[in-house]
């Protein structure tokens, strides 16, 4: 069974927010929290928010920085405990009443993975809706009623016996009571799924694994059919136009053609018959047929539906072999991919051949971590390991993947004439394509598996599997990185012997060792040929540090054995890990057996558990009773256990887990009624949690005391808490928080001794709502020696600053939301805030707190009319560009959201050369106040010349999402980007043109350099309509950003128009200002500029319907 460790990092209930109604007063607060989950926002800062409807129907925030930065529950759902986690980069937002079903395995924490829903590909194959797979046990006749009400059945799985639906974002409520019954599964529900995005994994290679021997023996794979699930097949390339036997399109995309040029690679490589190249790249098995099934679009992404739909095509077309050059993330459990190949195997014989991936060690993904399949990483041409090749062990229970390598680098095959890749990396030579991966690898593996089938048509996937992996050519590597080495197809088929399984792995070794058992496990090998074979067998292990291991340690019960002819025969493999001495870690070994002919390599494995104990933890209600309903989180600090994390859980109350020597925080809620947050919930931690020996906590909720924070002004009422505390030591850190909606019945208590070494802080915010136009934001705290057991805090009116926000729009009918983040020098880590939709345009004061060195980040969002979802759809946001620190009792003006809007640059933003490759990040739509940020369009186009020649175009708006690659040496580049959006959204600024021309080459030392780009700001005081009074001069500053500002500038000229750019009159820019008349009354003023520094780089900005006259 798989495991993995996670982190608790934030845990509440948030109250909706019900904007774009008539009556705004009715409207509630939407709280949100920053800084307790950052998403990693290096490239997210100007996507702006994102609303990710979870299963549950809950919604979740997304904000222009990267956090998770609100939640908007499903009707009904107002008071449920939601826990927001991160563990290896990903953040988890769980409820807590299906925390307990992800536990049993039953349901996906996928579909509560918000790094990985925000990422492009999910959110667009997420589109219309959430998609799931539901399996089902038995006939669940009357749950699979419910669950197809709830959605759109888009595929019936037979195999799985599942379904793959989409439910429409404003119906996932009614798919989670579908297959729910509380905190439990539906009746007849076995598992609940996301229907994830899977991608593509991305002339010597083929007498490298040996092919031309087996060809020459007689074997080219003729009869065999072999499955190519990519992103479709160019049947009409010359190396494939005899090949493809049958087509069909499980994906997105229209056709079942290669668009994207990935499957034509791979099954040219396994398949092709090299006709174009006079032979020259011929494919492994040039005689096997192909059916291409395309389960991936023409961006090289696929649902996981249409993976598991392409499956079962394939073995109804009766295929042997089944390439699949595809993959994404593997977690704990089984998921459907790895379920399906599992047994397909089983029950039709078919090998996969499933690429090990491209992310180096530790990333086996799946479905290459399915047990049947042979999973195949990549070497160069000298048989070493390619840097990109995905290594072991398997996630959760560290199982031995990969289980061979094969030649992956620089690796030519056809090319799919015009197609993504081929306009990327060009055809070289004509026809054919060189590139590196995993995925190249994998069809190596899956026509040397077609010579085998052809040799053997009888043999099924273990046969063949057995064959591959017992006849590889073994490299200096472990296991888990080579599995048992690289294929060597001419010895294959004189292969009669084969070791079933392919791999042993014994498991993890309790420490300590020195009373370790002996653990035996039997290798057996099986004679497939017609006379009996004497083997010798022999076994060489390696220690974690690659060098051997002690005599002994892996050892054989008998050093030569005979298979009988057509039988199978045993031989006992120890491992004795109590030999290991002090070195704890993974140890590994290769068992040869050779002997008439036949050569078998078996890799073995097995974990020596680090310095470890036994934590048990008790969990105590309000009352006395056993807890049944909590959340902990046991995070490593330091030792053995630094950066490791664990959730344990037991319903009993009582629950134990094994975790290394060292340093760790215990974070822990326990709950009246997981869902009822207010009926009481109680916060304990042990901040400083030493473990060198077995040992026992008590989690007590009756050791908890209340909190309290109130404001001077009684109108006030409280509407969003957030209290959080962070740990950091010279190897790690953490932080944990809650969300709440308010802090009544909410307790706290420390657990444990003090921390004196100032590595401690606590956080408290407290937020509250005076009307729809007036709020209260509150932080305190910083760093203590121990967590606040209740904790009480009354605000004084001296201890505040007001702060009059005017936040604009340029369009009828939006609301506002402006939020107000609390920053401590010292505090927890945590920051959070809440407030109420208003009508735009319209002015807002918000009371903060000035204490304990407390700084404020201000966020302005625009909301239109309710999405599908039911909720308002996010239209704009900006963001304050820094901390700011206000004094108490002054009154401050902060605007928002107001024109004139356009390009902003500075040390942050702008044009990047990474390597050789150029983008942007660059605000298209940043506001009068420079605020950074984000705004819906309905159209973009960026452009990227090089020497005057096009490199590409995409639909970027320099938002760092796309990427141009360049060569290497000094060019003159041109680039440009159009964006347009609706005058629904902002009739001003509806369309931004941009072009910049500039000299680069590849930075020295290959790293980031920022382009000289420039840009102009066009500083008109405008009303918060984004209107003026019409035909009155005005007096505009103008000011330079980028390359060419201050005495960077060479020349500046401006022009303006009132027919939308139809016709430009030039302006006269003096002392840095332009005077223009004001247009007409329902008219609007165009800005156009040309930039040049004194580098030569010359930059030229179009702001169209810039501003109104009223």
């Amino acid at each position: 069974m798989k495991r993995a460790c996670a982190a608790t990092v934030a845990a509440s209930a948030a109250v909706a927010l019900a904007a774009g109604m008539t009556s705004p007063a009715s409207a509630k607060p939407e709280q949100r929290a920053a800084g307790a989950a950052q998403l990693g926002a290096a490239q997210a800062g100007l996507k702006g928010d994102h609303h990710i409807t979870l299963i549950t129907g809950d919604r979740v925030t997304v904000d222009a920085k990267g956090r998770v930065a609100g939640l908007r529950p499903a009707k009904g759902r107002e008071h449920i405990p939601v826990q927001v986690r991160k563990l290896d980069g990903h953040t988890l937002v769980i409820p807590v009443d299906a925390a307990r079903l992800i536990a049993s395995g039953k349901l996906d924490q996928r579909l509560f993975d918000v790094t990985e829903l925000n990422k492009s590909a999910e959110r667009a194959s997420q589109k219309a809706g959430l998609k799931v797979i539901v399996g089902y046990q038995g006939a669940a006749t009357a749950t699979k009623a419910d669950v197809r009400d709830a959605g759109r059945l888009r595929q019936s799985l037979k195999t799985l016996n599942a379904d793959a639906v989409q439910t429409p974002r404003q119906d996932t409520a009614e798919l989670w009571k579908a297959v729910t019954d509380g905190d439990r599964s539906a009746a007849g529900i076995a598992h609940v799924w996301l229907d994830g995005v899977r991608r593509a994994s991305l002339d010597k290679s083929v007498p490298q694994i040996g092919a031309p021997k087996a060809w020459a023996a007689g074997y080219t794979g003729k009869g065999v059919k072999i499955a190519v699930l990519d992103t479709g097949v160019d049947a009409d390339h010359p190396d494939l136009k005899t090949q493809v036997i049958e087509s069909k399109n499980f994906s997105t995309a229209a056709d079942a053609n290669d668009h994207f040029g990935h499957g034509t690679h791979v099954a040219s490589i396994a398949a092709g018959t090299g006709a174009k190249s006079n032979g020259k790249y011929k494919g492994v098995a040039p005689d096997a047929k192909i059916l291409n099934g395309k389960v991936l679009d023409d961006d090289g992404f696929g649902d996981d539906s249409g993976i598991l739909a392409g499956m079962e095509w394939a073995a109804g077309q009766g295929a042997d072999i089944v390439n699949l050059s595809l993959g994404g993330q593997d977690t704990p459990g089984i998921d459907p991919l790895e379920a399906e190949v599992n047994k397909l195997s089983t029950e039709k014989g078919i090998l996969f051949a499933i690429a090990a991936g491209n992310e180096g060690p530790q990333s086996i993904g799946s479905p290459g971590s399915a047990d049947a399949a042979i999973t195949v990483g990549a070497v160069d041409g000298s048989d070493k390991l390619a840097d990109f090749s995905s290594t072991g062990p398997r996630v959760g229970d560290g199982a031995i993947k990969p289980d061979v390598t094969a030649p992956g680098v620089d690796i030519t095959a056809a090319a799919a004439p015009g197609s993504v890749i081929d306009k990327e990396v060009g055809e070289n030579p004509p026809g054919y394509l060189t590139i590196s991966g995993t995925s190249m690898a994998t069809p190596h593996v899956a026509g040397a598996a077609a010579i085998l089938k052809q040799e053997h048509p009888s043999w099924g996937y273990a046969e063949l599997k057995g064959a591959l992996t017992g006849s590889a050519k073994g490299g200096d590597y472990t296991p888990f990185e080579q599995g048992s080495g690289r294929i060597a197809v001419d010895k294959a088929i004189k292969q009669n012997v084969i070791a079933d399984p392919v791999s042993e792995s014994f498991g993890v070794q309790q420490w300590p060792h020195t009373d370790d058992t002996p653990v035996t496990k039997q290798v057996t090998y099986r004679n497939l040929g017609t006379t009996a074979v004497t083997l010798k067998l022999a076994v060489a292990a390696t220690n974690p540090k690659g060098r051997p291991a002690p005599s002994g340690f892996f050892k054989l019960a008998k050093t030569s054995v005979t298979v009988p002819a057509g039988g199978s025969a045993s031989v006992g493999l120890t491992a004795n890990t109590k030999l290991g001495g002090t070195l704890d870690g993974a140890y590994s070994a290769y068992v040869t057996a050779t002997g008439d002919g036949q050569s078998v390599r078996t890799a073995a494995a097995v974990v020596r558990e680090v310095q470890s104990y036994d934590l048990t933890l008790k969990f105590i209600n309000r009352d006395g009773s056993p807890a049944k309903y909590y959340s902990a989180t046991v995070a490593g600090l330091s030792g053995l256990g630094a950066d490791g994390y664990f959730t344990p859980y037991d319903a009993s109350g009582t629950v134990k887990v094994r975790v290394p020597k060292g340093g760790y925080v215990l974070d822990a809620g326990i709950f009246v009624d997981p869902e009822d947050l207010t009926k009481g919930s109680d916060w304990i931690a042990q901040p400083k949690l030493d473990i060198a020996k077995n040992t026992s906590v008590t989690i007590d909720a009756r050791t908890a005391r209340p909190v309290d924070i109130t404001v001077p002004d009684a109108g006030a009422k409280s509407a969003f808490a957030s209290p959080s505390y962070s740990v950091t030591t010279d190897d790690s850190g953490a932080s944990f928080g809650w969300l709440l909606d308010t802090y009544a019945n909410f307790r706290s208590a420390h657990l444990g001794p003090q921390i004196t070494d100032g590595s401690l802080a606590e956080q408290w915010d407290a937020h509250f709502l005076k009307g729809t136009d007036e709020q209260y934001d509150t932080a305190t705290g910083g760093v203590v020696k121990q967590l606040a057991t209740g904790f009480t805090k009354h605000y004084k009116a001296s201890e505040l600053a007001t702060v009059k926000a005017r936040m604009g729009a340029a369009a009828s009918g939006k609301t506002g939301l402006l939020f107000a983040f609390g920053y401590l020098p010292d505090g927890g880590g945590g920051a959070s805030s809440t407030s109420i939709a208003q009508p735009l345009p319209g002015t807002r004061v918000l009371h903060v707190s000035t204490i304990d060195g407390a700084q404020w980040e201000l966020d302005f969002e625009q909301d239109g009319a309710l999405g599908p979802d039911g909720f308002p759809v996010s239209e704009s946001s900006y963001v304050s560009n820094d901390l700011e620190t206000f004094k108490a009792g002054r009154t401050y003006t902060r605007t928002f959201n107001t024109a004139v809007f356009g390009p902003h640059l500075d040390d942050v933003y702008g044009v990047y050369r990474n390597g050789n490759e150029i983008s942007g990040i660059v605000p298209l739509f940043a506001d009068s106040a420079q605020h950074a940020g984000s705004s819906l369009f309905t159209s973009v186009n960026t452009t990227l010349y090089r020497n005057g020649t096009k490199v590409g175009s995409n639909q970027d708006p320099l938002l760092g999402q796309e990427v141009f690659k360049v060569p290497a040496a000094n060019a003159s580049y041109k680039l440009t980007t159009s964006v347009i959006r609706s005058v629904k959204v902002a009739a001003a600024s509806t369309r931004i043109d941009a072009s910049w021309t500039f000299s680069s080459k590849k930075p020295s030392g290959g790293g980031v350099a920022q382009l000289p780009v420039s840009t102009a700001r066009f500083n008109a005081t405008t009303g918060l309509d984004s209107r003026v009074a019409a035909g009155k001069k005005a007096t505009i500053p103008v000011t330079v950003e980028g390359a060419a500002a201050g005495r960077n500038l060479k020349s500046l000229g401006v022009w303006v128009s009132y027919d939308y750019g139809q016709t430009w009159k030039k302006v006269n820019v003096v002392n840095g200002k332009i005077t223009v008349t004001n247009p007409a009354k329902g008219k609007a003023i165009s800005f156009h500029a040309k930039i040049a520094d004194k580098k030569g780089n010359k930059s030229t900005i179009s702001i169209y319907n810039a501003y109104y006259g009223k």
